[in-house]
């Protein structure tokens, strides 16, 4: 999935984890800007304008682009690549009352493809054109040599969320169709994608990526930004429309319609990409001297039925690939539900501010399934989770997916879930032979102030495996967590996986959401 590499902020600021897909570098070189004619009045723009150019691409047959980026510049080095700044002042829409402004990142390295960028204002539609003077090249000796047409990997957006005379950054979009946003208080972490395509089939994934963009200028004092794209592949074309509002939580509202050129076997929407190396219910066979190494801790489900399901994230041994059926879907999304500094103790990294991501659909997204995607890793160099919602209706050739959800990216939260919340799970080989002991904490305010001596019951079932027993469970108060702990030990009877499902109950009313797990014999 992705690499994950170190990069200091072009502004300046504090040191922050950047990553760079292992995905992505498979597929980025084979997309580039496709330029077709385009209205020249702003005020007929719109989602409808994009969607137009992507139809009619994807009615033609996939041509494979040149490459516009120059071999030796995907031979520089990382730290070489990362002395490359684009200078602050030449930012765009610095000048002026804009609450926005925007700068660009340079191509090289990983980034094998330049993407075209434009701005809608109410003049029209103009290119925002590349310039090597545009960045400070640093100890590079190499600036001379840059074509004075390369065009941009991409781009971050900037807007005063924590005082009114600095402009942080709040979302980039950067390589393939990935990007990723920041809150208030928050440091980058996990990423999203527009579109994901095969992923974990033996045939191999398919990375579409966003080939050109559109930048509305907003007006002054305005809270929002829109932000269109085009993307394509060899399986599809697609538009998008991005409304983004940064703030104490950070909102990106997401339309999009794709056109398939081809038959899709298996169609991710709104697909997140995360890095679980190892946390509290890791089998840890490696030295570390951090006690959690994650930018996410979990999988939240929020179904139609109203039900809500936790899938704690593990590194395991094997690719797993889950599927969570449903008829309709409320919301899914990875989260770091972990904000204490003590588990993880990573002074430069600090993962216990990245961001948790909810995805909420517009509509009736109708049956389908959220698959989670976890791929054994030896380090917390790449990204090996990934999570996305998959239709029930088969993707055809020429017959085009339309979609809307809304994306908020957030920090400590605690009114999703409504009721308890899983916050640590921990495994052992308890004491019985041929079991593994869970031990489960549930907090939240509600179940902290339920007297010790009241009487709850933990419902554990255990699918997948007819024999599998269920053994020594108990359910006690635990006011160090703020809540209760549920205790069971779990045999297998088989060579068959075991699906674990759990949840807290008070005279039949449920208190928790269903936490979940898979026990591999």
């Amino acid at each position: 999935m992705r690499s994950r590499v170190r990069e200091n902020a072009s502004d300046g600021g504090e040191g922050r984890r950047a990553r760079v897909s292992a995905w992505r570098r498979g597929f980025a070189a084979v997309l580039c800007a496709v330029v077709l004619p385009w209205p020249a009045a702003a005020a007929t723009f719109d989602l409808d304008t994009v969607a137009a150019k992507a139809e009619k691409l994807a009615a033609q047959p996939y041509e494979e682009p040149r490459f516009p980026v120059p071999d030796w510049l995907l031979q520089i080095s990382y730290d070489q690549w990362r002395d490359i700044r684009f200078r602050p002042e030449e930012a765009l829409w610095r000048e002026g009352r804009s609450p926005f402004q925007v700068q660009f990142f340079h191509p090289g390295l990983f980034y094998t493809r330049a993407v075209a960028v434009n701005v809608v204002e109410a003049s029209g539609v103009r290119p925002v054109k590349f310039s090597p003077s545009q960045f400070d090249y640093g100890q590079n000796d190499f600036a001379s040599r840059v074509p004075q047409d390369l065009g941009y990997a991409g781009f971050r957006v900037h807007y005063p969320i924590k005082r009114p005379d600095y402009f942080d950054e709040v979302i980039v979009f950067l390589g393939a169709s990935y990007f990723r946003a920041v809150g208030k208080n928050e440091g980058f972490g996990l990423s999203a994608r527009g579109l994901a395509i095969d992923t974990a089939l033996p045939s191999g994934e398919e990375f579409p990526a966003f080939t050109e963009y559109w930048l509305v200028r907003p007006a002054p004092g305005a809270r929002e930004l829109a932000v269109y794209a085009l993307l394509e592949s060899p399986s599809v074309a697609g538009a998008y429309r991005f409304v983004v509002t940064p703030g104490e939580q950070a909102i990106v509202q997401v339309e999009g319609r794709i056109y398939p050129r081809r038959a899709v076997q298996k169609l991710g929407l709104a697909p997140l990409t995360s890095m679980f190396f190892h946390g509290e219910n890791t089998t840890r066979h490696f030295i570390d001297y951090r006690p959690e190494v994650h930018d996410s801790d979990g999988l939240m489900i929020n179904l139609g039925s109203g039900e809500w399901l936790w899938r704690p994230l593990d590194n395991p041994s094997a690719l797993r690939v889950s599927r969570f059926g449903a008829s309709t879907l409320r919301g899914f999304g990875l989260l770091q539900y972990d904000r204490d500094f003590n588990h993880y103790q990573d002074l430069e990294a600090r993962p216990d501010l990245r961001p948790s991501v909810w995805v909420a659909p517009e509509g009736d997204w109708g049956p389908g399934s959220v698959e989670l995607v976890e791929i054994p890793t030896d380090s917390d160099v790449n990204d090996n989770v990934a999570a996305y919602w998959v239709p029930g209706e088969p993707v055809e050739a020429g017959k085009p997916v339309a979609f809307a959800y809304t994306m908020t990216w957030y920090g400590h939260e605690t009114a999703r879930p409504p009721g308890g919340h899983a916050i640590a799970t921990r495994v052992d080989t308890g004491n019985t032979e041929n079991a593994r002991r869970f031990v489960i904490d549930f907090a939240s305010r509600e179940l902290d102030r339920i007297p010790a001596d009241t009487v709850l019951r933990g419902v554990v079932t255990a699918d997948g495996d007819e024999g599998a027993q269920i053994l020594d469970q108990q359910v006690t108060k635990n006011p160090m967590a703020g809540g209760w702990r549920l205790t069971f030990q779990v045999r297998p009877s088989g060579s068959d996986p075991v699906e674990l499902r759990a949840f807290l109950d008070r005279g039949g009313d449920a208190l928790t959401e269903t936490w979940t797990y898979v026990v591999t014999p």
